[in-house]
């Protein structure tokens, strides 16, 4: 499902794909379910503007079967979850979106692909790299485990290295 949600993004006129991560395994965090999943971070280029580029987000994952229930908290599985963790240097809370992604520096599944394509990247708000919230996150919590796997078939725009 991944795979087929970075093709349908990188085909939007609007977006330019710069990078994206190899895919990450890793069992449920915050929630009960016995499914894995898998995650990867892209980076990308665009000129919609973040509510825009959100609605663009969801427009996808229902296409490929993801059913949103405003009254639910998230924490559930899902065929495909894309989230906004950053766009630029933009500090944002409204009611409808959060950017940088909230607790994202608390989710080795975040950190961990993230890390791979921007580990440089400031996080704006706690001033340290991805990278270096990815080692501190792996020293204090040893409960969170990601597996780096491989995509089933490479997309047709891969570049891990960024």
């Amino acid at each position: 499902m991944l795979q087929a949600g970075w093709l349908d993004l990188q085909g939007h006129p609007s977006i330019a794909p710069l990078a994206l991560s190899s895919p990450f395994r890793s069992p449920p965090f915050g929630m009960d379910s016995a499914n894995w999943f898998v995650n990867a971070a892209a980076l990308i280029r665009t000129r919609l503007a973040p509510h825009t580029l959100l609605h663009l987000l969801h427009t996808i994952e229902a296409r490929h079967g993801r059913v949103r229930n405003p009254n639910d908290n998230g924490c559930r599985d899902r065929t495909l979850d894309l989230d906004l963790l950053f766009y630029d240097d933009l500090v944002m809370d409204a009611e409808s979106l959060v950017i940088p992604h909230p607790r994202m520096e608390q989710r080795l599944f975040v950190l961990a692909p993230l890390a791979e394509i921007a580990g440089d990247r400031i996080h704006p708000i706690c001033g340290k790299t991805i990278r270096t919230l990815l080692a501190e996150l792996q020293e204090k919590d040893d409960k969170q485990q990601v597996e780096r796997i491989l995509w089933e078939q490479h997309p047709p725009f891969f570049n891990p290295k960024g």
